[in-house]
């Protein structure tokens, strides 16, 4: 079946021309062409056949599958992360090694429940206080000989 635009331009005074555009199959001579609806029935002549109506149910499915989606992006990680860094923080005994988020690195002297205190000059026995948010990173004794 192949289409064909027809232009065609009704006759009409000369203030108010108006130009037609229609959309039509061509069917050659002597072919019938028969169309269908989605059930199955026969199309009635001159009946345009109609899309289905969207399901409501899939727009709520979807919408809830982004709420899903923003959960485990915006609530769980950042939650996750921060209980990680709370075990760090409660396994620090003296004399590990950590980096806190300002760069510093340091030995644990005392770790409290409020603060921690990190030995970060051997000569001079220089000492700061920190809280336990501070500290990023413990290094392990295996970068540390590497």
């Amino acid at each position: 079946m192949s289409m064909t635009w027809m232009i065609a331009e009704a006759d009409a005074p000369a203030a108010t021309e108006q130009t037609v555009v229609t959309m039509e199959p061509t069917t050659p001579v002597g072919e019938t062409t028969t169309s269908t609806q989605q059930n199955g029935a026969p199309a009635v002549e001159g009946e345009a056949t109609k899309p289905a109506p969207n399901n409501p149910m899939m727009s709520y499915i979807l919408m809830g599958l982004i709420f899903v989606m923003m959960y485990f992006m915006l609530f769980r990680a950042p939650k996750k992360r921060q209980q990680e860094h709370k075990k760090m923080v409660e396994t620090l005994k003296k004399n590990d090694r950590v980096r806190t988020i300002g760069g510093i690195l340091g030995v644990v002297l005392d770790v409290r429940d409020d603060e921690i205190i990190l030995k970060i000059d051997e000569a001079n026995n220089t000492k700061i206080r920190v809280i336990p948010s501070a500290i990023a990173t413990v290094i392990s004794d295996d970068k540390k000989n590497q």
